[in-house]
């Protein structure tokens, strides 16, 4: 298939590439830059690292991610899916432990993609997708009140965990700063207002300068990143990370959760992007330049990063159709870098807060979340907002491994709830087409027919089959079970142990593929004897019949 190639995009692209392709890439790698300039200096300062960190993580996992991808249009860099669990490995473990835990994530998904798990992704829910992502929304909006607000905390004040975070909002909500809340809300209406004036450049860029204006000139005391951190207009350095088995061990959990976001996260990017191309991506190699890109970005003192949607779609509306535009994307960032960085130390501290707050908005799909909660059935729901509880109250970590829990054992519940071993004194003709009634089936045979999948969560339903005195052969009627598991087998072991000693012999009727395999691979054939085992239920009743 062509998505299963472990072959970059770019490779495949690159034969009809013409300069008019070219042309179009260019103008959107440079307006695309532009987007993400604010967005990774904003969502570096929500994952508690420098302002220039941001950028590195554009620039090297933009430009590897690209290079490298499976799909022709995604660009990486920081996400905001990301900030929260960033900022609490850097609060807890420091930038070492980050870009250990970035590295191990990246091993994790180059392994992913070369043993072609990018399928894999489809069986996380809908629901776990969604309920995490409003979670991770709400915690982005309530880490930027501080500084929307001009709060200010005492000497410290804990701030790591989201309650934590409220519980300050709350105690210092006396410090407001009226002039930093101007400031915020004139930043947060332009970013509202612009997109319908216009949609070429992006409003939190107009928001940035205004920002600046206002505090420059206007005389406000509002922070800036300059008042709170120290910038650094210099090309990334190469840095190996310090490797020791106790900090692997420590960080391998972070290091695993940002391993399965990325692959979540920028697969779902890829197929959105997919929808609006026309185009189909490949999701292990997708997952090979995921990991590659997370781990040059740790080696280069950025971040975590992954595919992200809101910049892939403005690549592919501006005209990128290869990935050329996002490596120039990245270039670009490189020149802001090194000519521009100095100018970020201007930018006010509620400028960034509002742009984060429009990234909170956008990601947190409040529309499909109420969608969902007023249509869903009800264990859906219950996964929904316990996931997207989970990841306000504690983290995504506990979120994703407890609604994933959740989600598997409703499922199973549920798919016991459609398996059924009758009797076909319950079969009337117009259940079944074959018209059971009509058969003659002498005293001596009972018949039983079992649908739906026989797993361990409804195989001892299989032990309630019964058998009479005068039973001397049991029908086991099988074309509506798909597959069994171990459990089942085990089941049915009992019932032909329970069988022999009441002198009755069991006969199989149809049988499908994965059960007749999993009963051979068992032996169980070859103990109940392969003649009874009929492919349909006439016969299965004539050689039922023949027992006495």
């Amino acid at each position: 298939m062509e998505n299963e190639k472990l072959k970059p995009m770019l490779f495949t692209v690159l034969k009809g590439y013409n300069g008019k392709q070219f042309a179009q890439d260019l103008v959107s790698g440079i307006i695309v830059a532009i987007i993400a300039l604010p967005l990774s200096i904003a969502l570096a300062l929500a994952s508690g690292v420098g302002p220039e960190e941001g950028l590195y993580t554009a620039i090297v996992a933009g430009f590897i991610i690209s290079f490298l991808g499976g799909s022709r249009v995604q660009i990486a860099g920081p996400t905001a899916a990301f900030a929260t669990i960033v900022a609490g490995i850097v609060a807890t473990k420091g930038m070492e432990g980050l870009a250990l835990a970035t590295v191990f994530a990246g091993i994790l998904l180059i392994l992913m993609g070369v043993f072609k798990l990018g399928s894999l992704i489809k069986f996380i829910p809908y629901t776990i997708t969604t309920g995490f992502t409003a979670g991770i929304a709400v915690t982005i909006l309530i880490g930027q009140i501080k500084d929307f607000l001009g709060l200010t905390y005492p000497a410290g004040t804990a701030t790591v965990e989201t309650m934590d975070k409220i519980e300050a909002i709350g105690k210092n909500i006396g410090t407001l700063n009226y002039q930093a809340l101007i400031v915020g809300v004139v930043c947060l209406v332009i970013q509202i207002v612009w997109p319908k004036i216009s949609s070429k450049i992006p409003g939190s860029l107009i928001a940035v300068i205004v920002g600046i204006f206002m505090v420059k000139f206007l005389g406000l005391h509002v922070n800036t990143i300059g008042d709170l951190y120290v910038i650094k207009g210099q090309l990334p350095a190469f840095r190996l990370p310090a490797i020791s088995y106790p900090l692997l061990k420590d960080v391998a959990g972070d290091g695993f959760t940002i391993a399965i976001l990325a692959a979540i996260e920028s697969l779902l990017s890829c197929v959105v992007a997919d929808s609006m191309i026309d185009s189909k991506h490949r999701s292990n190699m997708e997952l090979v330049a995921q990991g590659a890109g997370n781990i040059g970005s740790a080696l280069f003192g950025g971040i975590p990063a992954t595919g992200a949607i809101a910049r892939t779609a403005a690549n592919i509306k501006n005209g990128g159709r290869t990935p050329i535009a996002g490596m120039i994307h990245s270039i670009c960032l490189v020149l802001v870098l090194v000519v521009l960085m100095p100018y970020a130390a201007l930018i006010p501290m509620p400028t960034i807060a509002a742009i984060l707050f429009m990234v909170a908005y956008n990601m947190c799909q409040w529309r499909t979340f109420v969608h969902l909660v007023k249509t869903a059935p009800k264990s859906d729901i219950l996964v929904l907002v316990l996931t997207f509880v989970l990841t306000v109250v504690f983290d995504l970590v506990v979120a994703i491994e407890i609604g994933m829990v959740l989600a598997c054992l409703l499922f199973m519940k549920r798919m016991s709830e459609e398996s059924r071993v009758r009797g076909w004194k319950y079969f009337d003709p117009e259940d079944d087409p074959e018209g059971t009634d009509l058969k003659d089936i002498p005293k001596h045979v009972r018949v039983y027919e079992i649908s739906g999948p026989m797993f361990f969560g409804d195989a001892e339903q299989i032990a309630e089959i019964s058998i009479k005195d005068f039973t001397r052969a049991l029908v086991i009627r099988m074309r509506g079970v798909p597959a069994i598991d171990a459990t089942a087998m085990h089941s049915f072991e009992q019932l032909y142990d329970r069988c022999k000693k009441n002198g009755v012999q069991l006969v199989f009727s149809h049988v499908n593929e994965q059960p007749m395999n999993t009963m051979k691979k068992d032996g169980f054939v070859e103990l109940v004897g392969s003649e009874n085992f009929l492919p349909h239920i006439d016969e299965a009743l004539k050689r039922a019949a023949e027992i006495q």
